[in-house]
């Protein structure tokens, strides 16, 4: 039997049920979690190969919306139990959040284990798990190309030793404002980035939110804001949408260059614009390629200064 077809992004992270409330609406028991939303964004630019683990209770429908958009599922664990359960509290500004209830449920005993074929990908995102997994999943890898890693407070403060590990074996860490600061104990991002840098990877890139990004390396800085809104109804997952329509797009060009890393980039800032605007992943299941490539058109012609 011929062996399956290795997709050339692999996206390792967790797979939640969420109940989230803004100050206009509450939304019980929807599909969340970082692989969730990184591979729905990836779906759009190259075949996507998700790592994941969910409980007998989840609900069928939500693997059904994930193999119409095309992501592989191979690597999807079913482990008896519940699935890991999140829920949430933002504030008025849609940038401050509560956490009012966290149960890791099967996600406590996730052990992400690669199918064969996903192996041999050339691109991989390690989304925000335990530096300790991260390094599981780097001993499964024979010979990636890129290398992009996320974190977050918690494992910079408990785990800080095998998160620098990690750091050193990556090309690119991702991570926002505050978490820079913690982890390296500068003010300046400036300086947190270089320090940063000084672990290993070839890039840092720094999340801002609504302000965009920050891509670091040595050749210097270069700046994105996000895609202005009017209006949006759900911040839940747009980091890991950005991360993870900046690695679809990167191994749709099937290149590693700083140039080729910006244009991916726009991409992912484009499609996580798109995410915000409905809760979960509602507005990405209906969303096309036309649509994406159109808004990174006008936001490129945003930048343009003749």
């Amino acid at each position: 039997m011929k062996n399956k077809a290795t997709p050339p992004l692999i996206i390792v992270g967790s797979i939640g049920i969420d109940t989230i409330e803004t100050p206009r609406e509450k939304r019980v028991e929807i599909l969340g979690g970082s692989v969730s939303y990184a591979c729905a964004a990836a779906s759009f630019f190259v075949k996507t190969g998700m790592v994941g683990v969910v409980g007998t209770d989840f609900p069928p429908e939500h693997r059904a919306l994930w193999e119409k958009m095309g992501i592989d599922l191979s690597g999807l664990q079913t482990k008896e139990g519940k699935t890991f359960r999140w829920s949430g509290v933002y504030e008025e500004n849609m940038d401050n959040r509560r956490t009012l209830l966290t149960e890791l449920n099967v996600f406590e005993r996730f052990t992400p284990e690669l199918p064969e074929e996903y192996r041999d990908a050339s691109y991989l995102f390690l989304g925000n798990i335990a530096p300790e997994l991260q390094l599981h999943v780097l001993e499964q890898v024979r010979n990636p190309k890129f290398i992009l890693i996320d974190t977050m407070d918690l494992w910079i403060s408990i785990a800080r030793e095998k998160l620098i590990e990690v750091v050193g074996r990556c090309d690119m860490l991702t991570l926002n404002e505050s978490e820079a600061r913690l982890f390296t104990g500068a003010r300046s991002l400036m300086d947190a980035a270089r320090i940063l840098l000084a672990m290993g990877p070839e890039f840092v890139l720094i999340k801002k939110g609504a302000g965009g990004s920050m891509l670091f390396s040595k050749n210097g800085i270069f700046l994105l804001h996000a895609f202005p809104l009017a209006d949006f109804k759900d911040p839940t997952g747009a980091g890991d949408t950005f991360a993870g329509g900046l690695m679809g797009a990167l191994a749709e060009l099937n290149a590693t260059d700083e140039k080729s890393i910006r244009r991916a980039m726009l991409y992912g800032s484009v499609t996580a614009s798109f995410g915000v605007e409905e809760f979960s992943l509602e507005r990405l299941a209906v969303l096309n390629r036309k649509e994406i490539d159109d808004r990174a058109d006008t936001l490129k012609s945003m930048f343009y200064i003749d």
